[in-house]
């Protein structure tokens, strides 16, 4: 068996200005103040490092940044869940995305699960808003609520997986299909190969050059995707 890890963000939906508008509306909310700067767009950072990066970049003390922080990833989730209309009208689904998700779902030797910079309770707002939710078990995926270091998801994700599936997943059966450096190193330090999607912010050449072990242009090749699937993990699955 393969452990196919998705990333969601710019990999398999783009929600817009919605992620921004909500940093905005919980800042406003928790801090008392207009938000001066964004985190910066499509890095994969997760939500936890995001949020103090935010703080820090609209002058919050280093005292005040841990008590605030937590506020606002507690209240994150519930307000894009008020967006959730938003979410669909204002974004999109990436090209061959659903498609995708279908093929790898289909097959009896893949299981398809999610490792990503949301919190969970974020991630399944925007998959439900897609419809994407019955394509990746979302129980033993990772999550930026199990950890805020991304390495670290891919760990926890196959250790859920193993407990579910009776079996043993490592970096030799392990894939993470996704669009960012962040992605690409996640594999690398976590313990999975990569396959790049240059459907993002970064170039095919820089995910290549950083050490996906494939990129492909975007998901619209499902067969090839699933074949760099299994050829990525060679005869270890």
């Amino acid at each position: 068996m393969i452990l196919v890890l998705w990333d969601i963000d710019r990999t398999l939906l783009y929600v817009g200005e919605t992620d921004r508008l909500v940093y905005r509306e919980v800042f406003r909310d928790v801090v008392g103040r207009e938000v001066q700067q964004l985190p910066a767009r499509g890095t994969g950072v997760t939500m936890p490092l995001a949020v103090r990066e935010l703080l820090s970049a609209n002058g919050v003390s280093e005292p005040e940044t841990d008590n605030l922080a937590r506020l606002i990833i507690d209240r994150l989730p519930g307000q894009l869940y008020l967006h959730r209309e938003a979410l669909r009208r204002d974004g999109h689904l990436m090209p061959g995305a659903v498609e995708a998700l279908a093929a790898v779902r289909q097959s009896q030797l893949l299981v398809p699960t999610v490792v990503t910079g949301n919190l969970k309770a974020s991630a399944e707002i925007k998959l439900s808003a897609f419809s994407l939710t019955n394509y990746v078990d979302t129980t033993v995926g990772g999550y930026a609520s199990d950890d805020s270091h991304r390495p670290a998801l891919v760990r926890i994700a196959q250790t859920k997986a193993k407990a579910v599936y009776g079996h043993t997943f490592n970096s030799e059966n392990t894939v993470i299909v996704g669009d960012s450096l962040q992605d690409v190193r996640t594999g690398q330090e976590g313990g999975a190969k990569v396959v790049g999607v240059a459907s993002g912010t970064t170039s095919a050449e820089r995910l290549a050059s950083e050490g996906a072990d494939h990129v492909i242009p975007d998901l619209t090749d499902t067969r090839r995707l699933v074949e760099l699937i299994h050829t990525t993990v060679g005869n270890n699955s």
